[in-house]
């Protein structure tokens, strides 16, 4: 057991008030799970404990906070987020984008791993579940980069192969035809840019979302470029989409393998893709988990529960 400890935190009556909680509840929460005890006064959080403990319990406090700050307000899962990733976040990595998602934090350390690589890296492949936050933060860096004058313009691909339907056979032009498909993407614009923003960009060609089969050919030079629900490409269509890489510009391949609707599923190009292109200078490859899901927490554990059915299929097969 480590040494006693304390720790104080100097709040303002309204902060203290938003980040406690109503009747106190996140602050309870925290001082029953990390066996703490805590007192308020004078605008000062006093937290004593094991050393260890308060050092947690401190750092989940400071996290809640920056999330006001940087959001105006705290999630329905912001404490359970918090109390799964308490240390200090990189703050280098915040990005700041003129839609009402304002500015925006990493909630998970796999999230945090996920911006360094697309602050470092020309090529990121993002490979998780759904709810980690893949096509949010990749369109949020792409924005960012766009409003710093980093890019000229975004490019935002994505297969439509799910259920089987190929674009020809669904009703309405090409933009009716893609637009399901994209509902997370625009969702994500709709975030981070605002909704009269993307039309504007989307008439100006600053913002282009077309599908994949529409790259070929192309040179992508000055842009950001995003390529969503990549595990159902081919390794054909990802190499095409790859080479279309031109100056001045970055790329980011998102995708859940566990999701995979080409047949067979070891065709997915997102699935041979890292033995290829693992010691490329460059390239990075980030990979989220069920920890890493920032939905309802109660998706972490279909997840792990879908993880450990899998994994144990595999051992008696």
């Amino acid at each position: 057991m480590n040494d006693p400890s304390e720790l104080s935190i100097r709040l303002s009556a309204d902060e203290a008030g938003r980040v406690f909680g109503s009747g106190d509840a996140n602050l309870r929460i925290i001082c029953q799970r990390l066996n703490v005890t805590a007192t308020y006064r004078d605008s000062i959080l006093v937290l004593s404990g094991d050393s260890e403990a308060v050092d947690r319990a401190g750092a989940v406090i400071y996290r809640l906070r920056h999330e006001i700050e940087a959001s105006g307000s705290l999630s329905t899962h912001s404490l359970e987020a918090a109390m799964g990733f308490p240390e200090s976040h990189d703050t280098s990595l915040e990005l700041s984008v003129p839609g009402k998602a304002g500015r925006i934090i990493p909630k998970t350390s796999g999230q945090q791993s996920y911006l360094r690589a697309i602050r470092d890296s020309e090529i990121v492949f993002c490979i998780g579940p759904a709810g980690t936050g893949k096509t949010f933060l990749a369109v949020a860096s792409a924005v960012a980069a766009l409003a710093d004058g980093e890019v000229d313009r975004i490019i935002i691909s994505r297969p439509a192969v799910e259920a089987g339907e190929s674009l020809g056979f669904l009703p309405g032009d090409l933009q009716q035809k893609i637009d399901p498909y994209l509902k997370p993407v625009y969702d994500a614009l709709d975030d981070t840019l605002t909704p009269a923003r993307v039309r504007r960009n989307l008439d100006n060609r600053i913002i282009e979302v077309a599908p994949l089969a529409y790259m070929r050919g192309r040179t992508l030079n000055n842009a950001f470029v995003i390529l969503d629900e990549a595990q159902n490409t081919t390794l054909t269509q990802l190499k095409m989409f790859l080479t279309r890489l031109g100056h001045r510009s970055r790329a980011i391949i998102t995708g859940d393998i566990t999701q995979i609707d080409l047949c067979p599923a070891a065709s997915s190009g997102l699935v041979q893709i890292k033995d290829i292109l693992s010691d490329i200078k460059g390239v990075e490859f980030s990979y989220l988990s069920y920890r890493d899901v920032v939905r309802h927490p109660l998706v972490q554990r279909i997840i792990s529960a879908f993880e450990d059915a899998d994994s144990n299929s595999k051992r008696e097969g």
